[in-house]
């Protein structure tokens, strides 16, 4: 547990370090930003990150009925309450693209192997279905540390990509989730770092 928190601090450190470096160096190989075209790009982290964020909240969704410290409890609630409309703002835009709209697991979590994964467990920050399932056993004892230890790398992964849309998309929309998804997530893993016993 130790050589893990120390771990993901170093990596929100470096995360953090590289906010204002990562991207395009080269403006030439930005593309556009535009209010009404997208690109690949922005198909890609729509269509990763609707089953990114269900996973998480199905990780809220495992908090219900559990004895948790209140501001793990209320930083699960606010989780809950980002990420739900941002899932819905993606499923919009891929609709209206003409894109499938991905499925997702988190209507199976109380199912035998926590719903269909396919390959989005090499997805960044991904739990496999064995974690997902060694945490649904945990007791309340275990269930915080392995939650918020979880969580964090979660975000991580949710920060990789959304700094990934915002050097190759160029759907505005899509680019603003983007950073609204980085600047939320590095803070709650500050928070979710402070919590951690």
């Amino acid at each position: 547990m130790h050589y893990k928190t120390a771990l993901a601090a170093a990596l929100v450190f470096g995360l953090a370090q590289s906010l204002t470096a990562c991207g395009n160096d080269d403006p030439a190989d930005q593309p556009a930003a535009s209010q009404t075209e997208h690109n690949e790009a922005d198909v890609e982290f729509a269509k990763s990150m609707i089953p990114h964020h269900a996973q998480a909240l199905a990780m809220v969704d495992m908090t219900r009925g559990r004895q948790l410290d209140p501001p793990v409890q209320e930083l699960a609630d606010a989780i809950m309450a980002a990420q739900t409309p941002e899932i819905e703002s993606m499923t919009d835009w891929l609709t209206s693209w003409g894109d499938e709209v991905p499925e997702t697991s988190r209507d199976h979590m109380n199912a035998e192997g926590h719903g269909e994964m396919g390959d989005m467990g090499d997805m960044p920050g991904m739990m496999s279905e064995q974690e997902l399932s060694d945490l649904d056993a945990a007791d309340d004892a275990e269930f915080q540390d392995m939650w918020l230890e979880m969580m964090i790398e979660h975000h991580q992964g949710a920060i990789e990509m959304a700094q990934t849309e915002q050097s190759d998309g160029q759907y505005q929309p899509a680019l603003d989730l983007a950073e609204d998804i980085e600047t939320a997530q590095v803070k709650e893993i500050s928070v979710m770092e402070k919590l951690q016993g």
